[in-house]
């Protein structure tokens, strides 16, 4: 699979097709994937959390999520068809487990949120095996959340807790998890269980999930994005030029 580097960043350029097809024949293989998608805050945020960085570049596929890192790509010169949102790759994979009979396990969020994410996806993919579901705060003591996994027999793990802390725990507890397939989904359960709404495809394609979020979540959210996304124009601009000057 052809990969490219941005700001230093080692990412795939494949198809959503090819990026599910890519899985689909690991996981029947048994082989472990560990899986990550990158946007502009976590490109932003890799530059000063080397722990982020390193558990990124670790990953077997890196996929760009968001239009704003597709952009730049393109600019820089990078052969970028089109992004793989987490969002999408998600719902994608539980449609593959769910044809091809691979358990899965549901990662993150509150009690509420991720057992409601896993009756939505139950609902909506019949054939759908839920190996197991637990939420979010289990930091006390990971290795005993790690063995719950690795003993509900799932092929396929959702994870989806913020960055970095989803990040880093993938990367620390690897194919000890005992699954086939890892992957962060950030706030994917809530979308699923309803609690948030995802931007509509317009936005989504016009690169403005950001301003989605803001507008959802002001007071939390409108610092986060000032913040990255100013630093990434930046970073983007110095990229452009040191292309230049070469």
């Amino acid at each position: 699979m052809e990969r490219i580097s941005l700001f230093s960043c080692p990412m795939d350029v494949a198809t959503m097709d090819e990026t599910v097809d890519w899985i689909a024949d690991r996981a029947s293989k048994r082989q472990f994937t560990q899986h990550v998608v990158v946007n502009v805050a976590k490109l932003v945020n890799m530059r000063s959390d080397a722990k982020l960085a390193e558990s990124v570049r670790g990953c077997d596929l890196i996929n760009i999520d968001g239009m704003g890192v597709v952009w730049a790509a393109r600019l820089l010169g990078h052969p970028v068809k089109e992004r793989v949102a987490g969002a999408d790759l998600f719902e994608r994979l539980v449609g593959v487990s769910a044809d091809m009979g691979f358990p899965v396990f549901f990662l993150g969020g509150t009690e509420t949120v991720v057992e409601r994410t896993a009756a939505v996806l139950t609902g909506r993919y019949p054939g759908l095996k839920v190996a197991g579901f637990h939420h979010g705060y289990f930091w006390e003591d990971e290795q005993k959340m790690v063995e719950e996994i690795r003993a509900s027999g799932a092929r396929l793990l959702f994870v989806a807790i913020t960055s970095p802390k989803k990040e880093i725990f993938i990367e620390r507890w690897g194919d000890r998890l005992g699954v086939d397939f890892v992957m962060g989904v950030g706030g994917t359960f809530d979308i699923v269980a309803g609690a948030v709404r995802r931007a509509p495809e317009w936005m989504q394609s016009a690169g403005l999930e950001w301003l989605f979020r803001v507008i959802q979540e002001p007071r939390r959210m409108w610092r986060r994005y000032l913040v990255t996304n100013s630093k990434f124009a930046v970073m983007l601009v110095k990229a452009r030029i040191a292309a230049a000057l070469r």
